[in-house]
């Protein structure tokens, strides 16, 4: 058995695509439009792990709820350096939900509120502003 992806729904894909692409570095890999489903169909994946990827899709014109998103859980990746990852994002304009106060693991949320966990390489030292900082929202 070979794991190929993750979907989520997404009304924004413009957003969605900001946050993954512009955020966390994620490359589209390929796209599908499908004008008679009314839908497009973005993948994602990291460069390290390019078999593993996340699918996008947006149905057109729908206004149906998603919810919270917590009855997902949530995607991880492994990043070089939290903080800098933190930071970049929180320039961005997101939130980060738990900041890395130990140096090693964060969450923050995609604007479809889909909770993404990121894992520091390693361990690095805790580092101010993030290791006084309290959690924010849910995750």
């Amino acid at each position: 058995m070979k794991y190929l992806h993750t979907m989520i729904r997404v009304h924004d894909l413009d957003a969605t695509l900001r946050f993954f692409k512009d955020g966390l570095g994620l490359r589209e890999t390929r796209r599908m439009d499908n004008p008679q489903g009314k839908y497009t169909l973005v993948f994602l994946a990291a460069d390290e792990t390019p078999e593993a990827e996340i699918e996008l899709t947006q149905n057109w014109d729908s206004t149906e709820d998603y919810g919270s998103a917590r009855n997902f859980g949530h995607l991880a990746f492994r990043v070089k350096d939290i903080y800098a990852t933190c930071a970049h994002l929180q320039s961005m304009g997101y939130t980060i939900n738990r900041p890395p106060r130990d140096g090693h693991m964060a969450f923050v949320r995609s604007p479809d509120l889909v909770s993404v966990e990121l894992l520091q390489e390693g361990h690095l030292p805790p580092q101010e502003p993030w290791a006084s900082m309290g959690n924010t929202g849910v995750w």
